[in-house]
């Protein structure tokens, strides 16, 4: 196995012979060029392979095993709902994939390009890769569209006229052009998360991660964002969401994962997994989930 700790992220230490680079047909760069991204110079690519895919995904802190050998393909277009207990890794899932977090080993691929290599530009794929928290992490002090346009502005560099234009459009996008000028704390909570969904859709990326993104509102707020998922989903948004909300994952999942102790018990369609789970321990936490709905 290849163990990716930290100590071991110089191109040098890695070995790229032991990559299997020759083996995979893809050419050999010289350690000052960064593999191409998704949407930046990358070569064509089937529309059939899965946008992203995780390959045997390890990743502890301490000697906490959060993530235990975790694989997983998502289409392109496709929805796959997260589910499980608190601390079962879909958090650290989510980090991973955006590179917050560093993996110990394994390989995730965004449309075909290794992004764990060390040599990729991590802003790069986060500029492709949009992410929403169950905090919405908004800048209070700034007003809805400067938090839209900050992005834009200072890490990718685009003109403020041209970042407002993008802004105000993904506004109106998420139902909220007549907020631009109001700060966050003039918002409800199912406002605030709306203004970060459309934070993380002003850089048009390729792939959605939502951790949670509800879990913080009114049960009466939720809604709202859902129903702009459920919009996303519509227009062929590809999305990893993990989620507590059963009904969402039923009517909108393509596939659902429950994951538990860091790893991926059952993976199917949401039909399978919500209604005939195979696994005993997914059967005792969707009925700990069916109890607690009652009361």
């Amino acid at each position: 196995m290849r163990r990716r700790g930290i100590e071991q992220r110089g191109v040098n230490q890695r070995g790229v012979e032991q990559r299997g680079v020759e083996q995979r047909g893809v050419r050999q760069r010289g350690p000052r060029e960064s593999p191409a991204v998704a949407g930046d110079g990358a070569a064509p690519r089937d529309p059939a392979d899965p946008l992203l895919s995780i390959r045997n995904l390890r990743k502890s802190f301490g000697a906490n095993l959060v993530l235990d050998d975790v694989s997983l393909d998502v289409g392109q277009g496709n929805c796959v709902v997260l589910i499980g207990a608190s601390g079962s890794g879909k958090s650290t899932l989510l980090r991973c994939v955006n590179l917050l977090e560093v993996v110990d080993d394994g390989v995730i691929e965004l449309a075909g390009t290794d992004i764990t290599d060390p040599r990729v530009n991590a802003d790069e794929v986060r500029s492709r890769v949009g992410i929403v928290f169950q905090a919405f992490n908004l800048f209070p002090h700034l007003s809805v569209l400067q938090n839209v346009t900050l992005s834009p502005i200072k890490v990718h560099g685009l003109p403020r006229a041209e970042a407002e234009v993008r802004a105000l459009a993904m506004l109106e996008r998420v139902g909220l052009s007549d907020k631009a000028a109001a700060k966050p704390d003039e918002l409800s909570g199912g406002q605030q998360q709306r203004v970060a969904i459309a934070r993380a859709l002003v850089n048009s990326p390729v792939l959605m991660l939502l951790d949670e993104v509800t879990s913080a509102l009114d049960p009466e707020l939720v809604g709202e964002v859902l129903s702009l998922l459920r919009e996303l989903k519509d227009e062929g948004m590809t999305m990893l969401i993990a989620t507590h909300e059963m009904g969402f994952a039923r009517q909108v999942a393509d596939t659902v994962c429950f994951l538990d102790g860091g790893r991926l018990l059952e993976v199917g369609p949401p039909s399978q997994v919500l209604h005939d789970p195979q696994q005993a321990r997914t059967r005792q936490f969707l009925s700990r989930i069916i109890e607690a709905a009652r009361l």
